[in-house]
């Protein structure tokens, strides 16, 4: 049990690292871009954020969702590489379906911890992305008064 405990926290450390990394690429692109983001018109330049935005998101899950299966993979869990991922994916997004279940005992508690991974990271990504398309309208409004 406490090696779970242990393999999960380090897992969710991992995850919640590369989530930080990758919010800060963003962050970079952002301040980079934000001269052309804050120029009209709006709308196409705010849905265009939006897409990277939304594409640095399932990156960041996609990244974490195989850093589960592989885990899974190195402890024997699961013979091939696809009903590993597929397992971490269904834990990871906490569906459950429960047509695969690990079928070890003694490393059961690693599904939870996955899923509590899942729900803090779709946590974090969603305020993250509500947080960059929130100040660029922002920073987009001030711009326009700026020009008025």
């Amino acid at each position: 049990m406490i090696l779970q405990l242990a393999l999960g926290t380090v897992m969710m450390t991992l995850t919640l690292l590369a989530i930080g990394v990758g919010f800060w690429a963003i962050e970079l692109w952002l301040a980079r871009s934000r001269d052309w983001l804050v120029r009209p018109p709006h709308r196409p330049r705010l849905l265009a954020a939006l897409g990277v935005l939304g594409a640095w998101v399932i990156a960041e899950m996609t990244v974490a969702v195989w850093a589960w299966a592989l885990l899974f993979l190195a402890l024997g869990l699961f013979d091939h590489v696809e009903p590993a991922v597929y397992f971490a994916l269904v834990v990871f997004t906490t569906l459950g379906f429960g047509d695969i279940i690990l079928g070890h005992d003694e490393w059961r508690l690693l599904s939870g911890l996955a899923a509590a991974n899942g729900l803090l990271s779709f946590g974090v990504m969603t305020a993250l992305l509500v947080e960059g398309v929130r100040g660029i309208r922002v920073d987009q409004m001030a711009a326009d008064e700026a020009r008025r």
